[in-house]
C-alpha cells in the first residue's frame, strides 16, 4: 500500500517518541501502535501489529546495547527469561493472527491498574536492589517471562513496563538494573513476533525499518537519560506511562 509522504513523516515522529519511552520504562507501543492502526485502516489489524514490532525490535536492540554499556545486564536472568519470552511471543502472535485484541484487554486493564497501584503506594519501590533465593528467582523469570512473551505477540503495548516491574517487585532489582535487562527480554520476544507476523505476511517491511530508524534515534536518547537520572526517573515515567495505558485500553474496551 501507498502512505502520503506526511503520514510517514508523523509515524516515524511517533516512533522516535515511541523508542524514548521504551527505552526508559517500556510503553512504547502505547504510542507507536494506535499511530500504525490509524494509519493503516483497511489493512487487518495484524498488520500494524507486525510493522510494530519490525520498528520495536531496532530500537529495543540498541537501547540494550546503550544499557550494557554502563548497567550490567543480569545475563543469568536475562537470557534464559528471553528464551522462554521467545517461546511465548510465538504463541500469542499466532493466536494474534486469529483471535480479536478485544479478547485480552479487559484482563490487561485490570493487571494494569494492579501494577500502577502497587508502584504508587510503594515510593522506595524499585531505588534499591535486594536478595531473592535462587529458586524463586529461576521460577519467576521464567514462568513471568513466559507469560509477558504470551500477551506482547498478542497485544503488546506495555510489555516493557510488565517486565520491569516483574523484575522490580518478584526478584529485586532496581529499576535501572531492571530496565537493562527487561530490554534483552523485549528484544527476544520482538524477534518471535517478527517471525510469525513475517510469515504470515502481515509486515510492511520498508516502513517498518523507517521507523525503526526513527526508534533507534528515540531509544539511544532513553537510555542516556535513563542512565543518568537514575531509577527514581524510571519510576516517575513508569507510572505516567501505565496510566496512559489504562485509559487507552479502558476507551478501546468501551467503544468495542
Amino acid at each position: 500500500m501507498t502512505l502520503d509522504w506526511y503520514v510517514i513523516v508523523a509515524l516515524c515522529a511517533v516512533a522516535a517518541a515511541a523508542g524514548w519511552i521504551d527505552a526508559v520504562s517500556g510503553g512504547g507501543g502505547l504510542l507507536q501502535l494506535p499511530a500504525l492502526l490509524i494509519a493503516l485502516q483497511g489493512q487487518p489489524p495484524a498488520v500494524a501489529l507486525g510493522t510494530n514490532k519490525m520498528s520495536s525490535i531496532l530500537g529495543t536492540s540498541a537501547a540494550a546495547l546503550s544499557y550494557a554499556r554502563v548497567e550490567r545486564p543480569r545475563l543469568r536472568t536475562a537470557l534464559p527469561m528471553a528464551g522462554v519470552a521467545f517461546v511465548g511471543a510465538g504463541i500469542g502472535s499466532f493466536l494474534a493472527l486469529r483471535l480479536p485484541g478485544e479478547v485480552f484487554r479487559p484482563v490487561i486493564i485490570v493487571a494494569l491498574i494492579g501494577v500502577w497501584v502497587f508502584v504508587a503506594l510503594r515510593r522506595d519501590f524499585g531505588l534499591r536492589s535486594r536478595e531473592v533465593s535462587r529458586g524463586r528467582h529461576v521460577a519467576t523469570a521464567l514462568g513471568g517471562g513466559f507469560a509477558i512473551g504470551v500477551y506482547d505477540g498478542a497485544l503488546g503495548p506495555g510489555t516493557g513496563s510488565f517486565l520491569v516491574v516483574l523484575l522490580v517487585a518478584a526478584l529485586g532489582y532496581t529499576f535501572l538494573q531492571a530496565s537493562a535487562t527487561a530490554k534483552i527480554v523485549n528484544v527476544g520476544t520482538n524477534l518471535a513476533s517478527l517471525i510469525v507476523f513475517g510469515l504470515g505476511g502481515a509486515v510492511l517491511w520498508g516502513l517498518g525499518l523507517l521507523m525503526g530508524v526513527c526508534n533507534v534515534a528515540g531509544a539511544l536518547v532513553g537510555a542516556r537519560m535513563a542512565m543518568s537520572r537514575g531509577s527514581g526517573f524510571v519510576r516517575i515515567v513508569l507510572l505516567v506511562v501505565t496510566a496512559a495505558l489504562i485509559v487507552v485500553l479502558a476507551v478501546q474496551t468501551l467503544r468495542a
